[in-house]
Formats: C-alpha cells, structure tokens, sequence
C-alpha cells in the first residue's frame, strides 16, 4: 500500500536528554529535516558517523514545492542507494519549448546525447523527496531523527557547541563538534548566531498552482511568454506524478498576494489557459515573491549552513534544492574526513569557499533570469519581445533568451584543493568538474562508471589493455596497500573493449585484487575525459575531478590527495 506522504506523521518520543543530567556529545547534528538536511544526515552515516537530526515538525512538506531534481541530485541519490525510489515514482523528461504569444519559438533537448544513466531532470513533488529519504535514512544505523525536536538556543565554545533544544516533554541541551544547519531560508540557527542573508529582492510575484487534471501532453517543460490566456506575464507547466501538474502565472508587483490565491481568482485563470472543456481540480496554491540572497560566509566555526539557509534563488530554472544537495554533498566527506582526522579542520573552509562560488553562480544566472521576465523598463522588454521574435528563425537569438536556466552542477573550477593540470586536455572534465558518466563492464556485467567510485578517493588509470606497460606501473604502485599514500584510494584500470579484459576485470575481482578493472563499454569513458593510454584521474569522494596527468606517477598522486585534505 502507498504511504500518502501528505498525511504522515513522524514519530516522536521524549529524548532520553530531557530526563538525564549532564550534556551529552555528538559529532554532528543536523538542524532540518528538508532533502538537505536529509541528504547530508545520510551521507554522513554512509561514512560512519554517527548523526543526530533535530526538526521542529513532524510533518513532511505541503505542496509540491521544488519539483525538478537534475541529473547531478540523482546521481549523489544514486551513490547513497535510493535514486530507484525517485526515478521509479518520478517523471522524466529532457525536452523542453518556448512560447512567445501564440507560437512556439523554438525547443530544446537537455540531454542530447546516449550513455548517461539518468535522465536530465525528473519531476517530483518535494513531499515524494522527502518521504523517500527519510524512509532510507530510517535504514542508517548511525543516523538518529527526532522530530518535534525544535533548537531554540546555539552557543559556540571553544572545543563545540552547545544546543539548546525544546520538545513537548521539556528542554535539553546536548554538544556536537560540528553543527550543520539546513534549516531553510528563515534559518533560526542563523538568527541565534546574529548572522544574515543579503541580496536583492525582486519586485514581482508569483502564483504556482497544483492542478490534477487527464491530459495527453508530452511529458516536457513548457514556458510561455505574453501568451493569449495571459496577456503581459508568463506561464511555465511541468507534469508531476498522480496526474498533477504545476502551473505558475507571472502576477506582477501589484498583485495583492492574498487575494491571488484564493480559488475564485486562480480558477478563472486555469480555465483560460487549459480550455473550458478540460475537467480539473486546484490542489495547492501559493503565491510568492522571490529573491536572490545568500550569507557572506557558509562557514562560522564549528557552524557550517547549506541550502536555503545559506543561499536562496528563484525558483525559475530548479537551483534551490538542486545546489542545496550538492552543498550536502560536498560537506559530508569533508566533515568525515576532519572527525576521522584524515584532514585538517582548514578542509572544512573549503566547503565554504567551493560553495559560495556555487551560490554566485546560480544567483547570477537566478538574476538574469529575473530580468529577462521582469524587464524594468520599457527599452528592456523592446529588447526582450525583439529577441522572442527572433528565435524562431535565427539561432542566435535562442540563447539570449532566458526564461529560466536550468540548473546544472557547478565546476569547482577555482578550488583549493584541486590540483591544476600540467598537461594538455580537451574537453569538460578539468580540475573540480562533477565526474561524467559512461557505461562500463564491471565483474563481467553491464554497469555504470559513477556506480563504481564515491565515498573515498580514487585513481582511475586508462590502458589500451589490462598488461600494458603503464598498468604494470599503476598496478605496483597501488595493487596491495598504496605504500606511502595515507588516505584510503579506490584503484580502477579502465580498458579499451575486448573479450580478454571482460574475463580479466571478472577474475581480477573474484580474485579480491587491485586495481579494480573495468571495461569502457562503448569508449564513451576515454572520450569524455579525453583519455589515452597512460591517463590517470584522481576523483574525489564526492565524484569531482581532483587532477589528472598523461602519465600515471605515484608522488604526484600522493600530493595531490594531500592538497585534496588541506594537508599542505
């Protein structure tokens, strides 16, 4: 039987803390039960490390919420075992139009091409997301989630920090070397440090509906600009599951908010956009207004704050929760790494700095999708109607419009920790790039390249095949215990296709040895990191590109794991 994840409750008993005397001690507590918090709490006791996850509710999320989860979110989900319960519920889709009045201008394909494992996006009610992780972080034995749980006091001390936290059953207080505050754009946390979130706040509104409605429409992103049911605003629908679509109207500034989403104002405007003879019926509405803010600094001590409480766009081109898992993402490891102390605390400032960077990026391009919809002057929408006008038949003018660019991971192509390239390359996969992904033959079997990397460093060597000269040199220096390199390293031989090394990547594994060896299926791995024989990756545990070299050289490999760790 489905869980109807609108109406769970999650359960809650009185903390043994409220009885007890005395602090108790954690090494981390993550303060919000959204996707990131979620996420990040999971990873986190993926590594091994205990968790305690603090919210003040008991509820999952109304509404549909952040629907578009990209190809990057899928693949953390993947690593951390429950993207089959997203892409299985979800809808995928890579397609997408644009509408000026009463045409198409143009379409376009996200994903173009074969050989990735996820789709581009898929659509799914935030409440889905949140039900189907927490249902796998009740499967975590390192993770432990109170509910109805609410932190109303955070001091910093020298050695942790000390929370304050109220329940039904009274106030406790329990330590932590590190905090985590994931929770959301109102952020209480920040608020009890004194921090804030600055930026621009812009001067529109607008109105998302739920509708559930029987339509055959292909399963595609559609915006409209100044369209005929909506003369002067745009319109943007995306299909969800169970039927149930997402409709925003563009209202302007003057729109009384409260008076918007009342039925008897957002009916009249479905009816005009799907037709009088289309049966629907309005599930959820709101109307907001958005803006585009973040803290100056994610890190404050032992404090370190990720997704909406951090960093806050419009949700025009899906960025919120997407970049908000990747900040999850990007700090588990570092957090593991610095409580196992296999990395300095310095590592975790480059959370910070790599975040941050991700953050200006994603309000940039939030910005100029704000202008694009909202031109604040009349010259502004000359230009903008001239550009829409355009786009039918001249390429050109297609990517000078802007009706929400869709979110894509960052590279992290000015990070501290990679180590900049000193031979030639072509193609995406520079230092701090998110890893790309290809079919190979893993233990004889048809499987994924992301599949087989994550959670720990690993070097990744490309040979012609399995005996080669380079692989004798790969394999001696990190065939048994990796001499001389102090953090743990994944070894992977990645072969050109052939029935010998099929049979000697499965031997090799049955055999428990290293390196492990997998086949590039369809020579889309080398292609994509521009791979010869010889070509060494070090990927880090979060699937971004550490370095790479021509020439696989097992001193540079150990400098590189320790500028990765902070440990130079």
């Amino acid at each position: 039987m489905a869980i109807d994840y609108q109406k769970l409750s999650l359960p809650y008993s009185a903390p043994a803390e409220c009885r007890a005397a005395g602090v108790a001690r954690r090494p981390v507590i993550v303060v919000g039960g959204g996707p990131v918090g979620l996420t990040l709490a999971i990873d986190l006791a993926r590594y091994g490390t205990p968790v305690l996850l603090l919210d003040d509710d008991d509820k999952l999320s109304s509404g549909s919420r952040a629907i578009c989860f990209a190809k990057r979110t899928l693949e953390i989900w993947d690593r951390l075992g429950c993207c089959s319960a997203f892409t299985g519920k979800g809808v995928s889709w890579k397609t997408g139009k644009v509408f000026f009045r009463d045409r198409q201008v143009y379409a376009f394909d996200l994903l173009p091409e074969d050989g990735h494992c996820h789709p581009a996006f898929v659509n799914l009610q935030q409440y889905y997301a949140e039900g189907f992780l927490y249902d796998h972080a009740l499967a975590q034995p390192n993770l432990e989630m109170r509910w109805k749980n609410r932190v109303v006091g955070v001091e910093q001390a020298p050695d942790c920090v000390l929370v304050t936290v109220e329940t039904p059953d009274g106030r406790y207080r329990v330590a932590c070397d590190y905090l985590a505050a994931c929770d959301g754009s109102r952020s209480p946390v920040r608020e009890m440090l004194g921090l804030t979130s600055e930026g621009q706040v812009f001067r529109d509104r607008f109105l998302i509906a739920d509708v559930k409605m029987h339509a055959d429409l292909p399963i595609e992103r559609r915006f409209w600009f100044d369209p005929p049911f909506h003369r002067g605003g745009s319109a943007l629908m995306h299909r969800q599951p169970d039927d149930i679509w997402r409709i925003d109207f563009q209202l302007g500034w003057d729109a009384d908010p409260v008076a918007e989403r009342q039925p008897e104002r957002v009916i009249p405007r479905l009816r005009a956009m799907l037709g009088d003879d289309t049966p629907f019926e309005l599930v959820w509405c709101s109307v907001y207004t958005f803006a585009c803010t973040r803290m100056q600094r994610f890190r404050h001590g032992r404090v370190l704050f990720a997704g909406d409480s951090a960093h806050g766009v419009s949700p025009f081109g899906a960025r919120g929760a997407n970049s908000g898992v990747q900040d999850a993402e990007n700090l588990a490891w570092k957090l593991h790494y610095v409580l196992r102390r296999d990395a300095p605390a310095a590592l975790l400032d480059s959370y910070a700095s790599e975040r941050e960077c991700a953050a200006d990026e994603n309000i940039a391009h939030s910005t100029r999708s704000a202008d694009f919809l909202t031109p604040k002057s009349e010259i502004s929408r000359i230009f903008r109607d001239a550009v829409l006008s355009l786009a039918e038949d001249h390429p050109f003018a297609r990517g000078l419009v802007n009706s929400g660019r869709l979110s894509t991971a960052t590279t992290l192509a000015d990070s501290p920790l990679s180590t900049p390239d000193a031979d030639p390359f072509a193609g995406a996969m520079v230092p701090g790039a998110p890893a790309a992904d290809a079919p190979v033959i893993a233990q004889g079997r048809r499987d994924w390249f992301l599949h087989q990397i994550g959670g720990r460093f690993a070097a990744v060597h490309f040979a012609e095949n399995a005996e080669d000269a380079s692989t004798r040199t790969f394999r001696n220096a990190l065939g048994d215990e990796a001499r001389g390199i102090d953090v743990n390293v994944d070894a992977l031989l990645v072969t050109s296709p052939g029935a010998d090394d099929a049979a000697h990547a499965h031997s090799a594994v049955q055999e428990g040895t290293r390196p492990r060896v997998l086949v590039d299926a369809e020579r889309l791995l080398a292609a994509r990191y521009d791979a010869k024989p010889g070509t060494t990756y070090l990927l880090r545990p979060d699937q971004h590109v550490c370095a790479r070299w021509r020439a696989f050289d097992a001193q540079a490999l150990q400098a590189a794991i320790a500028r990765a760790t902070a440990r130079r």
